[in-house]
C-alpha cells in the first residue's frame, strides 16, 4: 500500500503530476493521449508512468496495442479527495487547460495518435 510520503514524492515531479491530474480528470487514458496532451515525447511520458505505476498510483492495462493508465481504484480513502483538491487547484492554471485542450483535440482518440 502507498505511504502519503510515497503518494506525495510521486506528485512532486511536474510531467508526473501533469499525468496523474489529467488522469483524475479524464479516468482512463493510452500513453498516446498523455503524449499529445502533455506535448512530451512518448519516451519521456513512459518514464514518468513507470514509478507512477511502481508505488501503486497507477494501474496500467493493454487493450491491443494501446496501453491505458488509470488511478488505482484501490488507493487509500485518503488518497481521494487530495486527487480530487488537486484537480480542483490545477483547474484553475492556465498550463492545466492546456493540456486537457490539446487531449480533447485529439481526434479519433487513440486512434488518431501515432504511437511509437
Amino acid at each position: 500500500m502507498i505511504t502519503p510520503a510515497q503518494f506525495f514524492k510521486c506528485l512532486s515531479d511536474e510531467t508526473r503530476f501533469r499525468c496523474v491530474t489529467l488522469l483524475q480528470k479524464e479516468g482512463k487514458l493510452c500513453v498516446c493521449e498523455l503524449t499529445a496532451a502533455l506535448d512530451l515525447s512518448q519516451p519521456k511520458i513512459s518514464r514518468h508512468l513507470a514509478p507512477l505505476r511502481q508505488c501503486g498510483l497507477l494501474l496500467d492495462s493493454r487493450e491491443g496495442q494501446w496501453v491505458y493508465y488509470q488511478i488505482n481504484p484501490k488507493l487509500p480513502d485518503w488518497a481521494f479527495p487530495i486527487l480530487e483538491n488537486t484537480v480542483m487547484a490545477a483547474d484553475k492554471s492556465g498550463q492545466f487547460k492546456n493540456d486537457l485542450d490539446r487531449l480533447h483535440n485529439v481526434q479519433g482518440k487513440p486512434e488518431a495518435v501515432v504511437c511509437s
